[in-house]
């Protein structure tokens, strides 16, 4: 049989693809060829396909070892939607009757079913050890495999006596171990555990290019975590925290505020969890509030946000849960909230723990520590946990330290400091020990190696902990250091290192800012501070119900007249005389007195009805030199002088230029730029780009970029074309 042909013919016919993704194809081909395989691919990287295709095709049952009952539900329903048939898939767990097991062991021994998915903990019982020797075992795949290592974030006791219970079922059956996350320590725990070291490794890059990462200081977390989802309507997300009673909380606050989200934690019925589970799937629910007990294999490609209330115990874990968000290749914000308390209470959970146990433990969260509050990459320091180098122009800017402004130091003299130190020293140092003896602190252990009277004791005070923190992050990224995890996170002088120490060169590191972390002030039940700039959920969908009408009596799409973020600003500062609308962020004076009358009334009645105290003030947004700025480009659109020639006189790009014009248009202003577009877009492209924003239900570039196709516009084009249609319906 040609098995190329037959691996296309399959796949096609079984999950309705053409092509494979990456290494699926090698994956799939070596363990037809009944080889051992390891594969380390992200989530989203498309795992499952790697056990599930070469099981459909292959003589008996796979056997599938996954974590989680509701991660074999998942899957098991999607191999019979594409199978055609309940027989092809079967799970054995404890949430079966005896009817039940007694149907699924009659379907695998008439050799109906392909996959059978098993938790760890029921493979090792007994009677399904002598049922699973009678049958023909195609292969046995260790999915989430991760679990096996203490030193994964999801350590599992069980995962670790499966390469026995194997044993006991038969000789030579190959196996499949799959994980998303792991280090090389892990990995090499999975490798010696499963006793599978000749398997061939198959490891995809980690970087997830269209992931955005920021980390947070956790200060208002409830009110931001609102504001957060608000900014983001109809889209579906996820928001972890790490106690089930923070879950609850979360969860109801969110429903208070308008936002449809449902708790899931391991304390909550198996029927309930499996129920939010479908209603998240099914888009009847927005968000899921959960420990970290929801998420693995569930695949709901269009998570569009993935928010940590508590920043996570592990990167492993970090790097896991973010990954559920924009597993289609779409937009995938992931936040974090970052402060000194989260890990003082991480700290005090582990300190019952055994001794070993506590030291694997607190290693693991200095990696979040250190990840939390450098200012480096976020991308490049995620890499790096994982062992892979990045350049970190490749981010994009898609982590908040690469889009912030950063402040660099000189570097060489400071890494040589470090470096020579632990030269001379030797690796007997962690990095707190080596900035005690830089900032001159004499606690016990710097005094009981007599580093109260080397040279360097007290030489880094000047500077601050921040700078050498940044230091040695760095100098660790920069492959000069690494840290030995097996012995408490010891200081090793790497082959690079020894070579700086020789050929030292000018270096810039970035300097850590000040991480000033608060914990959230907690959360008040009901709508929350409309003073504290949180939105009115309720005055909300009444300014966009009359909206929508002021709109279709004006045969205007709903954009025209306010935009979302204006109608949220009026949520919050409740204006009630046209002046007052006029200092809305995008609002103005001209669309003030155009539409604004009946927004004003509405809100005035609200307010009266609800026996709202209204704030004082009404921020005014623009500065006066920006006042002067935007003075100065009307008058010189009047005189038709082309934007990129004023953009040019005024010291500024045209992006940036672009950028105040639709300011200006967005604040209800009228500007004739007909003479500057006609000789920049011809008027078939013009007509076309307009008649899209008269029908279009959301108005971004980006979305009529998407529509018209990026082969026919730029975005500078359209977003030119968005203030005229603006300018000429709106104003």
């Amino acid at each position: 049989m040609d098995i190329e042909k037959s691996l296309f013919d399959n796949l096609q016919e079984f999950f309705g693809f053409d092509t494979f993704k990456g290494d699926q194809e090698a994956i799939i081909t070596n363990v037809l060829n009944k080889k051992d395989t390891f594969v380390i691919m992200p989530t989203g990287g498309g795992k499952s396909i790697c056990y599930q295709l070469p099981a459909l095709m292959s003589q008996g049952t796979a056997i599938v070892i996954s974590p989680l009952i509701a991660l074999m539900k998942n899957q098991v329903d999607q191999l019979r939607a594409f199978g055609g048939s309940d027989s092809i898939a079967h799970f054995l767990n404890s949430s079966l009757t005896k009817s039940d097991i007694a149907r699924v062991k009659d379907d695998v021994v008439s050799g109906k079913t392909k996959l059978l998915y098993v938790a760890p903990e029921s493979l090792g019982k007994e009677d399904n050890i002598q049922f699973l020797r009678n049958i023909t075992v195609s292969f046995v795949a260790v999915d989430e495999a991760h679990c096996i290592s203490e030193w994964g974030h999801d350590f599992r006791p069980e995962y670790r006596k499966i390469r026995q219970v194997i044993n006991g079922i038969g000789a030579g059956i190959p196996i499949i171990a799959l994980t998303a996350t792991a280090t090389p320590k892990v990995q090499s725990d999975i490798r010696k555990n499963l006793q599978m070291n000749d398997a061939t490794l198959f490891k995809s890059s980690f970087n997830r290019t269209n992931l955005y990462y920021e980390v947070r200081p956790k200060r208002d977390v409830v009110k931001e975590i609102v504001r957060f989802i608000r900014n983001n309507a109809g889209k579906t997300g996820i928001v972890y925290c790490l106690s089930r009673k923070k879950v609850e909380e979360i969860a109801e606050v969110l429903n208070i505020n308008g936002i449809k989200a449902l708790p899931y934690h391991a304390g909550l019925d198996a029927k309930v969890r499996a129920e939010t589970q479908d209603k998240f799937l099914m888009e009847d629910v927005e968000v899921i509030v959960a420990t970290i007990a929801f998420g693995m294999g569930i695949d709901k490609p269009d998570v569009r946000f993935v928010i940590h209330h508590d920043i996570p115990k592990s990167m492993e874990g970090y790097y896991q849960e973010t990954g559920r968000a924009g597993r289609d290749g779409g937009e995938g914000v992931c936040v974090a909230f970052y402060s000194e308390k989260d890990i003082e209470k991480l700290t005090k959970f582990m300190k019952d723990k055994p001794v070993a146990e506590r030291e694997i433990g607190t290693q693991i969260l200095k990696e979040v520590i250190d990840y939390s509050e450098s200012a480096v990459c976020r991308r490049k320091q995620i890499l790096h946990y994982f062992g892979e180098s990045f350049d970190e122009t490749g981010c994009n800017n898609m982590c908040d330290n690469c889009r912030s402004t950063r402040t660099y130091l000189d570097a060489e003299a400071p890494i040589l400091q470090v470096l020579g130190f632990i030269k001379e020293q030797g690796d007997k140092f962690d990095d707190h020990h080596v900035i005690n003896v830089l900032m001159g602190q004499n606690n016990q252990p710097v005094s009981s190696y007599k580093h109260d009277t080397h040279p360097l004791f007290g030489a880094g005070k000047e500077q601050g902990v921040i700078y050498w923190k940044s230091v040695i992050r760095q100098a660790e990224l920069a492959d000069f250091i690494k840290k030995d995890i097996d012995h408490y996170g010891l200081l090793i002088l790497t082959e690079s290192g020894s070579k700086y120490l020789l050929n030292p060169y000018p270096m810039k590191f970035v300097l850590n800012k000040p991480f000033e972390a608060g914990e959230s002030s907690g959360t008040a039940m009901g709508l929350v501070n409309p003073n504290d700039s949180a939105l009115d959920t309720a005055l909300l969908q009444l300014l966009k119900d009359l909206r929508k009408k002021i709109a279709k009596q004006k045969s205007l799409p709903p954009f025209v007249i306010f935009q979302d973020p204006s109608l949220d600003e009026m949520c919050t500062h409740y204006p009630i005389t046209i002046d007052e609308l006029k200092q809305i962020h995008g609002v103005g004076s001209g669309k003030a007195v155009k539409f604004g009358a009946p927004f004003a009334e509405l809100i005035r009645k609200y307010v009266d009805d609800n026996g709202i105290d209204r704030p004082q003030d009404l921020v005014i947004k623009s500065t006066a030199n920006r006042s002067a700025l935007k003075v100065s480009i009307i008058q010189n659109i009047d005189r038709k002088i082309g934007l990129d020639d004023i953009a040019s006189s005024k010291g500024i790009s045209y992006e940036d230029m672009l950028r105040e014009v639709e300011s200006i248009v967005n604040s209800g202003t009228k500007l004739n730029i007909s003479y500057f577009v006609d000789e920049m877009i011809d008027q078939d492209r013009q007509d076309e780009v307009y008649e899209y924003f008269l029908s279009a239900d959301i108005d971004t570039v980006k979305s009529a970029l998407d529509e018209l196709g990026e082969a026919d516009y730029t975005y500078e084009e359209i977003q030119l074309m968005r203030i005229k249609f603006m300018s000429e319906l709106g104003n």
